[in-house]
C-alpha cells in the first residue's frame, strides 16, 4: 500500500522539485549584491535618470554581456569639431536632413534668385579635422518655368569656400576644446 502511494505521488513530487530548481536557477542568475538607494538621490525626470545611468555605466548591451567589459565610449555630436563647425557654417540655410549617426547633413533648396536654387549635401568620412574628412556636394537647380527645372552638380567656388570655412572653424573649435 505504501509503495503504491509513493508511486502515485512520485510524478507530482518530481514536477515540484523540477519547478523548484528551475525557479532557483532563474532567481540566482539575476542576483547581485544588494545596495540600498536613497530615493531622494534618484532623479524623477526620465532624461536625468538616463543621463545618470550613462554616467555610471549602467545598461545592457550584447557586446558587454559577452565580453564582460564595463567600459563604454560615448560619442556625441557636440564633441565632434567638424560636425559643430559645419552646423555653424550652414546656420543660415534651412536643413532638411541632419543625421549624426549616419554622418550626413543635407540642406533644403535655397534660392537667392527666383530661377536659381542651391542644395548642399555634406558627408562626414571621419572625425579628424582635415579637408579630406568631409565630402561636399553642391547641387544647382535652374528653372526656366515652374515645371521645367534642370539639376546639376556644381563644382565651383562655393564648394571650396565651404570646405575651407568648415575646416578652419573646426580647427579653432578643436584648439579651444584642448585649452
Amino acid at each position: 500500500m505504501k509503495i503504491k502511494l509513493f508511486l502515485n505521488l512520485t510524478p507530482i513530487f518530481l514536477k515540484y522539485i523540477c519547478l523548484f530548481f528551475i525557479m532557483n536557477l532563474f532567481l540566482l542568475q539575476s542576483c547581485t549584491k544588494y545596495k540600498p538607494v536613497n530615493a531622494r538621490e534618484v532623479p524623477t525626470n526620465s532624461m536625468e535618470r538616463a543621463k545618470k545611468n550613462v554616467e555610471e555605466g549602467r545598461g545592457v548591451s550584447i557586446g558587454r554581456v559577452f565580453s564582460g567589459s564595463r567600459n563604454t565610449n560615448y560619442e556625441f555630436s557636440t564633441s565632434n569639431p567638424m560636425w559643430r563647425a559645419t552646423l555653424e557654417t550652414l546656420d543660415f540655410l534651412p536643413l532638411s536632413v541632419v543625421d549624426y549617426s549616419g554622418g550626413v547633413i543635407i540642406t533644403d533648396w535655397y534660392s537667392s534668385e527666383k530661377n536659381d536654387s542651391l542644395k548642399i549635401t555634406i558627408r562626414f568620412l571621419s572625425n579628424e579635422v582635415r579637408a579630406d574628412s568631409i565630402k561636399i556636394i553642391v547641387h544647382q537647380k535652374k528653372c526656366v518655368a515652374d515645371l521645367n527645372c534642370k539639376i546639376n552638380i556644381l563644382n565651383s567656388k562655393i564648394r571650396e569656400e565651404l570646405l575651407t570655412s568648415i575646416v578652419r572653424n573646426a580647427a579653432l573649435l578643436e584648439k579651444e576644446s584642448k585649452k
